[in-house]
This record gives C-alpha cells, structure tokens and sequence, in this order.
C-alpha cells in the first residue's frame, strides 16, 4: 500500500499589511502555510497571519551589515521550514543573486504591472503618466533580474479617462488578489514548473481573440 503524499509546503513573504496573503490564505490552496515571514517587525500582516493560526517571524533587515548578511539569514530560515513554495507578497526587498539562485524554481512574486513594462516601484502613476489603455498585474519566477522572470500569469484592465493612481491601483489589486492565488494553485498541484527560462503550465488552453481597448463602437 503506497502512503498517502504529503501536503506541499508554501511560506509567504510580506513587507506590509499583506493583503495578498490574505487573498492566498483565504484561497484554499492545496497546501499548507507553514509561516507568514516578514522583514519589518511592525508589520500589520504578522498580526493578521497569527490571528489565522499562522506561524509568522520578523527578521529586520536593519539589524543586518549588508544586503547579503541579511539574504543568509533569512535563506537559512525558509531552509528551516522546508517549503516547496515561497510567495512574495508585497515583499519589498531586492534579493541578492545568491538568494534567488538557492530557491530557483521555487520564488513567485506578484508586481503590478504588465511586465516588462514598468519595474520597480509607483507603476500606477508611471502607467497614467505613459498614457497607456491597458495596465495590470503579472505573476513571474523570480530572478536575479529586478521584475525580469519568466511571466507566468498577467491579468489586464482598461485604463479609463477619469482614473487616477488610487483608483487604478484598487481596481489592479483586485485583479492581483485573483490572479496569485489562482497560480499558486497550479504550483502547488503540479502543474506549473520552471524549465530553464521556460514556463510550463500543464492543460494550459488557448485564450481566442483578443482586448481592445478603448472601444466607441
């Protein structure tokens, strides 16, 4: 008799109040959390994630000499917890080369953009200042790149006429709040790996036609 599988492993990585731990907490993932760790303390998703049940830890990056001092630590504390998956969910630190390349295949990071367009930070204002009519959120592989994995997953809105940058910004969440969970389901069942720079995503079907936006017709 073959004995049953164990459940996959996730940690989730914040820097804030996490609301897209919430949204993967409050997903169901065939999985189990086995801690919430953030680089600030006085993070308000360290409470929130305990309150769940959720083992969370603090490891101030400010307590540590360099960039790299701090990655080994908190390296030799997901090694502890033995996941399967690391999200990054809102965490807002540049991982070291070192770091990325312990965990390759394994670290996904939400950033809201449709990437490559728009890395880093204040991307809302950066995308209405571009003008551009469509604007969104991506799901990639982290690398040691900045925002440069493979893109797994993107989901797209209409940028409207009369938005401004909390506007936008709410309406991309939503849409982030949906897309992460989604792939980290995949992950977790098996059927999203990373195959060199390649995406692979098992029953991945087509999408006919396609957005065009704005329409007056």
């Amino acid at each position: 008799m073959n004995p049953m599988p164990l459940p996959k492993r996730y940690v989730i990585l914040i820097s804030g109040r996490g609301s897209n731990m919430d949204a993967l907490l409050d997903a169901g993932l065939p999985g189990e959390c086995v801690g919430v760790v953030s680089n600030r303390p006085e993070a308000a998703g360290l409470a929130i994630a305990a309150a769940r049940g959720i083992a969370t830890h603090a490891l101030d990056h400010r307590a540590f000499a360099s960039r790299e001092a701090f990655d080994a630590a908190l390296a030799d504390l997901l090694e502890g917890l033995q996941p399967n998956l690391i999200l990054l969910a809102g965490f807002m630190r540049i991982l070291t080369e070192g770091f990325v390349l312990r965990f390759e295949g394994r670290l996904l990071n939400i950033h809201p953009s449709l990437l490559p367009s728009f890395t880093g930070v204040h991307t809302h204002a950066r995308a209405l200042a571009a003008g551009v009519r469509l604007h969104g959120c991506s799901v990639h592989f982290v690398t040691p790149a900045l925002d440069g994995g493979p893109i797994v997953a993107q989901a797209a809105i209409a940028v409207a006429h009369d938005d401004d940058e909390a506007r936008l910004a709410a309406r991309v969440l939503a849409e982030e709040h949906q897309l992460y969970p989604r792939v980290a389901r995949w992950f977790l069942e098996g059927r999203l790996r990373l195959d060199g720079e390649r995406v692979v995503l098992d029953g991945e079907k087509p999408v006919p036609g396609a957005l065009h936006a704005p329409r007056a017709d």
